[in-house]
């Protein structure tokens, strides 16, 4: 086995980030949504992956700890194990879902749960999504706007990756599952995502082994950790049983020429 040598620029800093598997009930099975990132991008072009990104400035603020229901700062960073902070891991899981798949996971006051059902406030919410977008509305501005808090009772931590040494990239992310908000209808964001669908996480196992749907290592795991409950709810419910989230670093090397990725325990990870 022959490894790779990085210089030190390319062994960049991972950027703390989140994702959201975001999930539905249909009688044939539990739906996992699935977006595709825009073949031009620089990072996993191509590739159909779960609404997510990296974790903003404004996802730590007052003003979004403020506006946060069901997981507090100090609540979220010992789920997390992190000192502090983690609360902002679950506000950029529901900024991303609403910026890339036009999702909004959210409440009043009275807690509850926000729907899309007339069309101005279709109209209205699809305006403020390409505000967000555009960088011309805060995402925490528009939930002040609106009178609307982030609905995080819902929200599950369920696994954490880091992007091996040698992409253009470099992520730490915090994989959560969550409930689809019922009246509303998930749209890719036509810029860094080119398409959606829903999909039972096994079918999309099998077309990605049949070439069809193309998606990286840290996808299909997580698909895979998941593709064996019936519904939703048994999805939450792991989530919810698990301790002790390990932090999972896969390494790239070159044996006989060709490119493996390498788990913590597999022959040649520590060389």
């Amino acid at each position: 086995m022959v490894g790779v040598v990085f210089t030190m620029a390319e062994i960049l800093s991972p950027r703390p980030a989140a994702t959201v598997m975001t999930l539905r009930d249909r009688d044939e099975g539990y739906e996992i949504l699935m977006l595709r990132r825009n073949l031009n991008s620089d990072f996993v072009g191509g590739a159909y992956v779960f609404p997510g990104g990296g974790v903003d400035p404004a996802d730590a603020g007052p003003s979004a700890q403020q506006l946060a229901l069901g997981v507090n700062d100090v609540d979220a960073s010992t789920r997390l194990a992190l000192e502090s902070g983690g609360l902002a891991f679950y506000v950029a899981c529901l900024r991303e879902l609403f910026e890339e798949a036009g999702l909004l996971v959210a409440c009043n006051a009275a807690g509850e749960s926000v729907r899309f059902n007339d069309e101005a406030t279709i109209a209205r919410m699809a305006a403020h999504r390409r505000d967000v977008n555009a960088g011309s509305l805060g995402f925490i501005a528009m939930m002040r706007q609106e009178g609307l808090l982030l609905d995080l009772r819902g929200l599950e931590y369920v696994a954490h990756w880091v992007t091996p040494i040698g992409p253009p990239r470099r992520f730490d992310t915090r994989f959560f599952v969550a409930l689809a908000p019922e009246g509303q209808t998930a749209t890719h964001d036509a810029g860094e995502t080119v398409a959606d669908q829903w999909v039972r996480p096994k079918d999309a196992l099998d077309a990605h082994a049949r070439g069809e749907l193309d998606m990286i290592f840290p996808t299909i795991r997580n698909l895979e950790a998941i593709s064996q409950f019936s519904s939703s709810r048994e999805v939450l419910d792991y989530a919810r049983s698990l301790t002790n989230i390990p932090r999972i670093e896969p390494r790239i090397v070159m044996r006989d020429g060709n490119m493996s990725i390498l788990l913590s325990g597999d022959d040649g990870y520590e060389d």
